[in-house]
């Protein structure tokens, strides 16, 4: 249950944890059974990377420091180029951003592994009906507000307790206060692509090389830690976090953007799904993990995927002090700022509501004041009017999904406040070094103050408290009514 049932009968196989109340079932995957996939993890993809660095050296900054071999010949290389450019030319053009999806495409018939990693994604699994992946993709955009909301505050920002992941995190310096907020619109542009459309996540489609280029960089950033590690073994442990990037935190990502939505972050907001949404939704991201070297069958059905958020949410979530570093600085670089414009005591509120009081005590959030509470309502019943509304005619339903698609597009990738255009190629950009451990940062300088969703929220509260007057004041009209034609003698 997202939210606490007090008719809720508890038997031995009951647990609660974090706010959230589950039976254990077969499907329930015990601590024995997670352990060895913290070890586990996408070998094929690490291997085609080592084929590709052969073949494209990749830039010096995403280098170890101590790899002359890479170094010496992606420099070279770079020279060459560089003196070709420059011939006739005052002002020589950078060269353009080395693309591993490309080269993978390009190269997959000159190697054994390249082949065979290509053949893997390339190949379509028999359980997959586009048709139901089209429905997914529908499901997000038809709850798209909620479904933003719950990704950022429930998902990512309660998915900061996970302790083994944010080691990780931490060493990318990928969610200091100045990156953090464009590191959340990449991984929006991610999701945008593989829900824009069939044809986007078939193979050779935008969502589809994306979802390989996000493979290759989370090769590329256990390959960078455990290389470090093995020189200074104190900078990441890997007997007490597992490997980087494991199967099990693969599992994690892929059950935050699914379960998690599902059966906590729309719930909690007012949003409940119905039977055939479910079964949509989860298949999209079953899709999604098989091409991006998850587990998939881990998400073969909804009861499983449901299943594997509880287990990882009972035993994995235990905030620390790094968790507390990264949580603090994803409110400080959204605060203020563009799109929403919320002010921190707002984001913190919206962090409480789909997460509880005690994750977020944890993670060392403070405790917004009561207006701030009522706000979140008020931005619920926004929502479930919106949602619901547009639900219940299937032509109002199939417009607002197109309308919905490309304004989460124009904001996410196009917008002067958003990725301006540039979309993420999802290259090596934060690359870990043994300096680079996400520190607790400042605010982000505020932009300009333009009404946001506080204002948007306050005014959905007043006109739902004003509906609710209206409704008790005609009831108890009704009722008195009733009661004195009754009493009356006849």
């Amino acid at each position: 249950m997202a939210w606490p049932n007090p008719f809720r009968r508890r038997t031995e196989k009951t647990r609660t944890c974090w706010g959230y109340t589950f039976d254990v079932t077969d499907d329930h995957l015990t601590p024995e059974q997670t352990y060895p996939l913290k070890y586990t993890y996408d070998v094929l993809a690490e291997e085609c990377l080592r084929k590709l660095d052969e073949i494209s050296p990749p830039p010096r900054s995403a280098l170890p420091r101590n790899n002359d071999r890479y170094s010496d010949k992606a420099n070279t290389i770079r020279s060459e180029l560089k003196d070709i450019r420059t011939e006739g030319n005052d002002e020589p053009s950078p060269p353009p951003p080395r693309d591993l999806y490309a080269l993978l495409q390009d190269h997959a018939e000159t190697d054994p592994k390249l082949k065979q990693l290509w053949t893997q994604v390339s190949t379509v699994p028999e359980w997959v009906d586009w048709a139901q992946i089209g429905r997914g993709q529908d499901v997000f955009y038809r709850y798209g507000g909620t479904a933003l909301t719950g990704l950022a505050y429930q998902s990512l920002l309660g998915g900061m307790g996970a302790a083994r992941v944010v080691e990780t995190l931490a060493r990318t310096g990928g969610f200091s206060t100045k990156v953090a907020r464009h590191r959340l619109f990449e991984t929006t542009q991610h999701i945008l692509q593989c829900t824009k459309s069939i044809d986007s996540l078939q193979p050779g489609g935008e969502g589809f090389a994306s979802t390989i280029r996000v493979r290759f960089l989370h090769a590329a950033v256990r390959k960078r830690i455990l290389t470090l590690a093995e020189t200074r073994p104190e900078y990441y442990s890997v007997e007490k976090w597992g490997v980087p990037i494991n199967d099990l935190d693969s599992m994690a990502t892929i059950a935050t953007f699914s379960a998690s939505l599902i059966w906590i972050g729309w719930p909690r907001q007012g949003i409940f799904l119905r039977r055939q949404e479910i079964d949509d939704y989860v298949a999209l991201w079953r899709y999604i993990a098989y091409v991006i070297g998850c587990p998939a069958d881990m998400f073969e059905a909804p009861a499983k995927a449901k299943a594997v958020m509880e287990t990882l949410l009972y035993y994995e979530v235990q905030p620390t002090e790094t968790s507390k570093i990264l949580a603090s600085n994803i409110i400080k670089s959204l605060q203020d700022r563009a799109p929403s414009f919320a002010s921190a005591d707002m984001l913190v509120a919206g962090a409480r509501w789909l997460n509880g009081n005690e994750l977020i005590d944890r993670l060392g959030l403070p405790r917004p004041g009561l207006y701030y509470w009522a706000l979140m309502a008020g931005q619920c019943l926004f929502f479930m009017f919106m949602c619901y509304s547009y639900r219940l005619v299937p032509s109002w339903d199939r417009e607002r999904v197109k309308w919905i698609k490309k304004i989460f597009y124009q904001i996410i990738v196009e917008s002067k406040f958003g990725l301006k255009g540039k979309v993420s190629a999802f290259d090596f950009k934060y690359v870990p070094e043994y300096s680079t451990i996400t520190e607790m940062g400042e605010s982000e300088k505020a932009e300009l103050k333009y009404p946001g969703v506080e204002r948007r929220n306050l005014k959905a509260l007043c006109i739902g408290l004003g509906v609710l007057c209206c409704g008790v004041f005609c009831t108890v009209k009704l009722a008195t009514g009733f009661f004195h034609i009754v009493g009356r003698p006849w």
